[in-house]
This record gives C-alpha cells, structure tokens and sequence, in this order.
C-alpha cells in the first residue's frame, strides 16, 4: 500500500497518463510500494524528481513495419522501441515479436529492466522494443523479409554506445540474424548493435544458456543462503518451452533436481519421470513444434490442454518461464496446497501481484523476475565487452562470470532489503539495490 505523500503522487501521476496501459502499471505500482522506505531516508531523490523522471521513459520511438508475404500480399505490423533510462549506461533490452505487443507491454518491460541491469553490476541503461508481427506459421523468406523492414527503422536510433537490442519471446538466432545483417548492410559497419549474434559473427558463448541457467544459480543460492537447502532431490514444475526453459530444465536436473512440466501456448505436458530433455530441445528448436508431440514419443507422460494447468502439479519449487501474468492467485493458491515452497521467476512479471500476495502469505521463497531472470542480460553485457574486446571467452569463463552475477545479485539484494528493514524480502531488495544505483547517478548527472 503506497502510504509517502510523494510515491502516491507520482503513482496517481502515472495512472493519469497511462491509465491504458495494465501492465505497465503494474509493474510500477509493486516497485514504488517497495521503495518507500528508501524515499523517507533518501529527500535528495524527491528534491531531484528522481521518480517523476524513472518512471517517464527518456524516449518513446513507434514505426510502421511494411513488408511483403510469400503470396506478394502487403502486411503492416507496428514496431516499438522505448529507450527507457540510460543513467548508467546505453539502452539494453530484448526485442519481442508477439501478437499481444502494444506500448504498455514494451514500457512494462523497459521498466523492470532498467533495475535487472543495474543489478547486474554491467554498465548498461533500461530499453526494450518490439512489434506486434507473430513469426508462428511464417516461412523463413517471410521472417527475413519482417526483420529487414524492422531494422530499416530501427537502425536510426540504436548503436553500440546508445542501444543494444537483443532477444526476447520469438526472436531468437534466426531473427538476430537477419537484423544484424540489415543493419550491417544499411550502416555499412560491423559493430556489437545486437547481442544474441550467431558465434560465427560476434556472439558469446552461453548466451543462449544464460537465462535458464542464470535462474537456477540464482534459485540455488538463495536457497543455500535463506533455507540451508539446494535443488538435490526436489520436484520442479517449469513453464514454457523456449530457451529460458530449455535450459533452466538442464541445469536443474544437472543440480539434482527432476523437472516434471514443459508447456506452449497451447497446454503443458506432464511427465512423472522428469522430463526427457532432448525430446523437447528436438520439438522445440529442432523443428518449431508444438509440446504436445512429447506425449506421443513419450511412453507413461501426459498432454493437457490449457497451459495454466501446469501449476496444479505437485511440486517443490516452480520456476515460470513462459509470459507475464501466467500466475494468478488460483495457481498460487494451488502451487502452495501442493506443497511448493519456492518460485522464482524466469519469465518478466509471470506472477500477479495477487499470487504475489499469496508467497508472503504462506512463506514462500520467492524471487522475482528482475533477479531472477537477469542471466540473460548479464550475459548480454558480457557479450559487449567481448564485441569491444575482438575476443571472446570460453564457454566455462562466460559460465563462471555468469554464475558469479547471479550469486551477487542474491547477496546484493538480501543486502539492501535488510538495510531498509525488510530483512530475506528478494522482492524488496532487488527493487531497492537496482534502483539506489539508478538514482544516484541521476542526481550525479543533473536533471535531464
């Protein structure tokens, strides 16, 4: 409940301006609540108008894409890109390629990422981007012919020292593909502009493991540091089936554990046994599949449809990888009758504020998405600096760099919540240790 006279102004003033847009407000909503102890110690931030400004994104660019399909048939989608803070360094964030993208989805997203990256430690601002086009049931012609027109917009206003896209949901190695390429071939220069880059031309080892596996080192740690425990012999119910859960998958059984659910759009499958890893990697990213041919090449597993199913299965720790909002307080509700004691998240905002609500409740572990899910992007900067470099690192060094982020961004996050008395809240932390960074370098920088 928002209760300083000045968070509830900004709040009211956000509502005002953005009242169409959910999403967005929500996630400025759960990080205003979280930061008003550190407004009543901190008046230079009020004086300085640090919220006013963190909350109004630096810049907001929105382009018709124009482009061709296989029939010769004109489409137009919408492309986005909110540059939302660089006060600790250039614009970094994923592009998403989804029918459900609009300004608020990408403004929520730039949001939170202007604290996942200061909690990193990487010298990287807040971005994200977008457009509303749907790769699904598109050919490969048509998909490159998609990017080339978004990045003939795009590439007026990002670079390597003022905004790095990278992946998010459906754009993937095909997609970064074709939009360096355009981007290459426009600027005529070969620059670190994308990160998520084929290794052939610029791209990090353990990139694409880094999200799925930057949430398990993460889950781990703040289970050996607030339970004395660990993923060896636990029951793990995953959402999704992308990359984040791919991987997320792999790590955990490789830390003992045994992964029960994978899920798409449209339902999950449930096997006893723990999932068989390579069947999904082939399904998914072998030929584009749907999760539902699991269960026909898997003896004893079970298809459902509906993907919020996937949260009535009897587990210990569930980790969200699929969208927003996938979590609603019946699956919360279900989640704990079953046992489960801890979430952490590698989706953005998977849980509502009402499931939210319901961890508290009843004492579940619960690290959100900004915490998390940030092995992605660490991995991102840790991609740039090698662009920067003209090297690159070994699998195991990247690993290794990424497993101490993590790890950090746990210790850095139980930190602050306990300075601000909200000691073993992650939520708390990692919204205040992200946004102290942000705003003492905005006061350093003056009002901009």
């Amino acid at each position: 409940m928002l209760t300083n006279e000045y968070v509830k102004r900004v709040y009211d003033q956000v509502t005002k301006r953005d009242g169409d847009q959910p999403e967005f407000l929500q996630a400025v909503y759960e990080v205003l609540d979280t930061l008003q102890p550190v407004i009543e110690k901190h008046p230079e931030y009020e004086a300085n108008g640090v919220l006013e400004r963190i909350v109004e994104p630096e810049r907001v660019v929105k382009f018709r894409v124009a482009w061709v399909d296989d029939s010769g048939k004109v489409q137009v989608n919408r492309g986005y890109r909110v540059q939302f803070n660089s006060a600790i360094g250039p614009y970094k964030g994923g592009l998403r390629f989804h029918p459900t993208v609009n300004e608020g989805v990408i403004k929520f997203l730039g949001f939170e990422q202007i604290l996942k990256n200061s909690l990193t430690t990487l010298p990287m601002g807040g971005g994200k981007g977008g457009s509303d086009f749907d790769p699904k049931g598109k050919s490969d012609a048509e998909v490159m012919r998609f990017c080339q027109a978004f990045m003939t917009e795009l590439q007026r206003h990002i670079g390597q020292f003022t905004d790095v896209p990278a992946g998010d949901i459906n754009v993937g190695a095909r997609e970064i593909g074709y939009l360096f390429g355009q981007y290459k071939r426009i600027r005529d220069e070969y620059s670190g502009v994308l990160t998520g880059k084929g290794l052939e031309f610029g791209g990090s080892l353990a990139r694409t493991e880094a999200t799925g596996y930057g949430l398990c080192y993460y889950t781990q740690e703040a289970l050996r540091v607030l339970k004395n425990d660990s993923f060896e012999g636990k029951t793990v119910a995953i959402s999704g089936s992308g990359n984040v859960a791919i991987f997320a998958t792999e790590k955990a059984t490789e830390l003992g554990a045994k992964v029960v659910t994978a899920s798409d759009s449209n339902g999950y499958i449930y096997d006893p046994n723990g999932i068989q890893l390579d069947v999904v990697k082939d399904i998914k990213l072998g030929h584009r599949g749907r999760i539902k041919e699991y269960a026909d090449r898997v003896p004893g597993s079970e298809y459902h449809e509906g993907c919020a199913g996937v949260w009535t299965v009897k587990c210990d720790i569930a980790l969200p990888c699929a969208t927003q909002n996938e979590i609603d307080e019946a699956s919360a509700e279900a989640l704990v009758a079953n046992g489960c004691t801890v979430v952490c998240e590698g989706a953005n905002m998977p849980s509502t504020p009402e499931a939210i609500a319901v961890y508290q409740k009843n004492g579940v572990l619960y690290g959100p998405a900004k915490a998390a899910n940030a092995g992605g992007v660490a991995v991102s900067g840790l991609e740039m600096s090698q662009n920067s470099y003209r090297l690159s690192w070994t699998f195991e060094e990247t690993d290794a760099k990424l497993k101490g982020i993590m790890e950090s961004i746990v210790a850095e996050s139980l930190a602050a919540a306990k300075e601000y008395g909200e000691e073993g809240d992650l939520m708390a932390g990692a919204n205040i240790a992200g946004f102290v960074k942000v705003a003492n370098a905005m006061v350093a920088q003056g009002v901009l």
